[in-house]
């Protein structure tokens, strides 16, 4: 993502939920399209356009002092500022295309023919909601409103400039729709983007959505109740956190105050912090009388992402409890959910966070490699009219797009059934430990020997190598050890 969430300006706007909108009107000096702050300093997207660079199917304009990207960079961005684009999340932004085409495309979340409001709360220069005007199949797009909201006006700017320079091919246009107080909205409509230069917790609340993406710089925690209440009675919520340190508990304090859990740095790490995230969310949801359904839920090397089916419902939202819990660490190396760690076994548990499915089996066996590249990868007639524009793109190039959007999905489809249901989760790492063999098998063999057991297992998408099966842990390690001895044979 552009690192220009432009809430970095207003660090004075303090989350609390009971701002209404006007307290933050008052406190933003809002009027009208907030005329007269002061932004983010920094050139006009004009005056400063370097590189053109392409994001799926979607043209990007860098600045003049940003480096053409790696085509497989990992970590947060090395620099940050109004304009400058951390490739690194191009992932998240693919992966968040294709869950809204698949919305779009099998009804799951508004009804046949019907509308989707879809706004981006803390959208920097637009590269996720300009692919999403792209990239999504044209035969969609007219149901398709997309809002997007920033408070930095630098990054608003080039959003509009690039939207102006390289539009999509779908023309919409959209008329202006009364917020939920009966009043036009603030803001203005750019060839298929309605664009708004608020406080972000003021655009949440002051329309329904059915699709809402947080994308913030760090911890989402500020912007959680606002965007629940901004929620449509069924709606999507994408959430981005990049305090990861926090998450995982490696920063023990930082994950006490702001997600009220205890964490242990060990193999679970990552996947505790995944769960850490949507029992927030969750609770959170539930306090509003919702509830939570995850859809997709990973930890993308410095960040985590989740993506929730939130929908009103006062029994569900009372059931909440039954999804939190504890992992406890076992003395063989695997773990148990528990509501909650009996006292002596709480040095070796984390918590509390979501204990229930991660996934969507449906919607994230359908994000195949073949699916990615059908919608994010270019035609080459769109090739040839991004190079008519100026973009310089090898076949090098290409292939290294292509490899980039299919690691985007890597391993999810065939994952997704186990993720989506009861499972252990294994770092192959652990596996000689486990068994006391010394070493781990290969991961492949070992998944056949498991299937041909009658039992599931499948890689999970990480920077580690995790699997997770529904085999038993004792089987698992016999397993293990039968491979392993037969290979020394």
């Amino acid at each position: 993502m552009f690192e220009t969430t432009g809430i970095r300006s207003f660090t004075q706007l303090k989350a609390s939920n009971s701002l209404t909108i006007e307290d933050l009107r008052h406190r933003c000096g809002h009027e009208g399209a907030l005329t007269g702050m002061v932004m983010a300093d920094g050139p006009a997207p004009v005056e400063n356009a370097g590189h053109l660079w392409m994001e799926g199917k979607t043209l990007v304009h860098l600045r003049a002092d940003q480096d053409r990207p790696t085509h497989m960079p990992r970590g947060p961005a090395k620099r940050t500022g109004p304009g400058f684009l951390n490739p690194a999340m191009a992932p998240a932004r693919t992966r968040s295309v294709l869950l809204l085409a698949d919305a779009l495309e099998h009804d799951w979340l508004v009804k046949p023919g019907h509308d989707l409001r879809a706004l981006d709360a803390l959208c920097a220069t637009g590269v996720r909601v300009r692919r999403w005007r792209n990239e999504i199949p044209t035969e969609h797009q007219e149901r398709l409103r997309i809002s997007a909201n920033d408070l930095d006006e630098v990054a608003l700017e080039w959003l509009k400039k690039t939207h102006e320079r390289y539009p999509p091919e779908a023309q919409l246009s959209h008329a202006l729709e009364d917020d939920r107080y009966e009043r036009l909205p603030s803001g203005g409509m750019h060839n298929g983007l309605f664009i708004m230069q608020n406080d972000a917790r003021i655009s949440l609340m002051e329309s329904a959505y059915q699709w809402v993406d947080l994308d913030p710089f760090g911890s989402p925690v500020n912007f959680l109740d606002a965007a629940i209440q901004g929620l449509s009675r069924v709606a999507f919520l994408e959430v981005t956190a990049t305090d990861t340190a926090a998450l995982t508990g490696s920063s023990a304090s930082s994950q006490q105050r702001r997600y009220g859990a205890k964490g242990i740095v060990d193999s679970y790490a990552h996947d505790d912090a995944v769960r850490v995230l949507l029992g927030l969310i969750a609770t959170t949801a539930a306090r509003h009388d919702r509830c939570i359904e995850p859809v997709l839920s990973l930890f993308d090397g410095h960040h985590v992402r989740v993506s929730v089916k939130v929908r009103r419902s006062r029994d569900g939202a009372s059931e909440v409890l039954a999804s939190m819990g504890w992992r406890v660490r076992q003395d063989d190396g695997t773990y148990r959910f528990v509501q909650h760690p009996e006292p002596e076994h709480l040095a070796r548990s984390s918590g509390p966070m979501w204990v229930g499915p991660l996934w969507d089996a449906e919607i994230a066996g359908r994000m195949t490699e073949t699916k990615v590249l059908q919608t994010c990868f270019p035609s080459e007639e769109m090739l040839t009219a991004h190079r008519a524009m100026g973009l310089e793109w090898s076949e090098a190039d290409s292939e290294y797009a292509q490899r980039e959007l299919r690691r985007s999905v890597r391993y999810i489809a065939e994952a997704a059934d186990l993720m989506s249901r009861e499972h252990t989760l294994y770092h192959m790492d652990d596996l000689p430990n486990m068994a006391g063999t010394g070493q781990a098998p290969k991961m492949e063999a070992l998944f056949e020997a498991l299937q041909s057991e009658g039992h599931a297992a499948a890689r999970v998408p990480d920077i580690d190598p995790f699997f997770v099966t529904d085999a038993p842990h004792d089987q698992v390690v016999s397993i293990t050890q039968t491979m392993l001895q037969s290979s020394t044979e």
